[in-house]
């Protein structure tokens, strides 16, 4: 099968930006030169380097695209996403979008407040080609799910690593709803016209491309707190 396509360097997957090479370049010191390798130490650098926020995410073209998650060092699903699959591109190790729409059964009373339930639309993961097609979410930073009270998502390279079944109690974290599909390129209008209509609370007043403001860690802290009253950085 030619895989030229999920190897491809598109306006969002710039795997050829300086900004990319040097990201996957210091992940890479010391690693040898196996797919599976590499593909794994991208995994832990995306996941816990990139921090995870849905708060005051930038969901301009620009904000979207590899090079600019690098720089801002943050963002949500779709960023963390589309910075894996980068970097994948960038070692020749072909790398595909995957957009699903789950329910999560974790997430703070604030959270759930700003989405507007518990069922987030357009959650991204990735799937690469190592010997065969597998799945990753390199999304959940450990930090955010200490925080949280979640085991963070490990990944090895030979299975697939998708959602959280469970939080570190033995409790249902995260089901699949629908899958939207796999993506050679990160499909912006129907991404962006679906969190519209989905979750319209999420967006800045007048903008249809940033989510307003606030803080993660802060929605932990206050939920741990018994306030129930985020906080904002």
């Amino acid at each position: 099968m030619n895989h030229d396509s999920a190897l491809a360097r598109t306006a969002f997957l710039d795997h050829d930006s300086p900004e990319v090479r040097r990201f996957v370049r210091q992940a890479l010191r010391g690693a040898g030169t196996g797919d599976r390798e590499r593909a794994v130490r991208l995994y832990y650098a995306v996941r816990d380097q990139i921090r995870y926020e849905i708060y005051g995410a930038d969901l301009t073209r620009r904000g979207l695209t590899a090079s600019q998650v690098v720089r801002t060092g943050k963002g949500l699903c779709i960023h963390k996403s589309v910075l894996y699959v980068s970097a994948l591109r960038c070692v020749g190790i072909p790398g595909r979008l995957v957009f699903t729409d789950v329910r999560n059964h974790l997430s703070s009373e604030a959270v759930r407040e700003f989405i507007g339930g518990d069922i987030f639309h357009y959650h991204a993961l990735t799937s690469l080609r190592l010997d065969r097609w597998i799945r990753a979410t390199p999304v959940f930073n450990r930090l955010l799910c200490r925080l949280y009270r979640i085991e963070p998502m490990e990944f090895d390279g030979t299975a697939d690593s998708v959602y959280h079944p469970y939080d570190e109690r033995g409790g249902t974290h995260m089901e699949l709803i629908k899958e939207h599909g796999e993506f050679d390129d990160l499909p912006y209008d129907e991404v962006l016209a679906g969190l519209r209509r989905e979750h319209p609370r999420i967006f800045v007043e007048g903008t249809d491309d940033r989510f307003v403001a606030g803080s993660l860690a802060a929605d932990a802290d206050a939920e741990a707190a018994g306030t129930g009253a985020p906080r904002t950085d």
